[in-house]
């Protein structure tokens, strides 16, 4: 059962406005990438379901979470049926993204209130997604539409929440957040080759505190 409702999932999407994305096949590895990005300020995280065994990672990272990062939020992306939902759930995902709009997913979410973000890429999914009870739509990818697709649904929509994944970089973080979107998915920007392969944790948090602290002078 995940410990933070997704009320309190989407606020903090909308403070902190950066949700750091990861898959490590070792524990060990996905602890300290994990606590890294924990030091740096981040208190999302959404840990991808990419690779065998991904759930068994994820449920011992969960609880390393709980009991030595008690505000990190913990929650699990690249799902793509309702099936995998529900384990992520059961392991106490505290909120779920897919790269995919897909109902069965938004039932079993708002089943058990837990916070859902699907992949949307035209502005009928937008609608539909927020018809289904989404808090916050994933723009993905985010690279393809770019921060001028995001104007231009806040429009005629704009309640609209987007959080954009693909395509964010350190250099474009101005562009998204003037165009309005509420938070960002980063992944391989923050999680780069010197902190994968070279095991650069220090890096890692650098890379999270400095991105925080650029989305926090654009908001000013």
């Amino acid at each position: 059962m995940a410990r933070f409702s997704r009320i309190e999932v989407i606020q903090t999407m909308r403070k902190t406005g950066l949700v750091p994305l990861f898959f490590h096949s070792d524990l060990e590895e996905a602890k300290q990438l994990v606590t890294a990005c924990y030091n740096g300020g981040a208190r999302l995280l959404e840990f991808t379901h990419r690779g065998d065994f991904a759930h068994e990672v994820f449920g011992a990272l969960n609880h390393y979470c709980i009991e030595k990062l008690p505000e990190m939020i913990l929650g699990v992306g690249s799902i793509t049926d309702a099936a995998s939902a529900s384990l992520y759930m059961n392991m106490g995902a505290n909120f779920i993204v897919t790269p995919v709009l897909r109902e069965d997913i938004a039932i079993v979410c708002n089943r058990k209130k837990v916070m859902w973000s699907p992949g949307c890429g035209s502005l009928t999914e937008i609608a539909r997604a927020e018809e289904l009870g989404c808090e916050l739509v994933k723009l993905f990818p985010g690279g393809i539409y770019g921060p001028n697709f995001v104007k231009a649904v806040k429009a005629p929509q704009p309640w609209t929440s987007i959080m954009p994944t693909g395509g964010v970089s350190m250099d474009n973080l101005d562009k998204w957040f003037e165009a309005g979107v509420d938070c960002v998915g980063m992944g391989s920007k923050l999680f780069t080759k010197e902190v994968m392969i070279d095991k650069n944790y220090e890096l890692l948090s650098a890379n999270v505190k400095k991105a925080l602290a650029t989305i926090s002078e654009i908001r000013k």
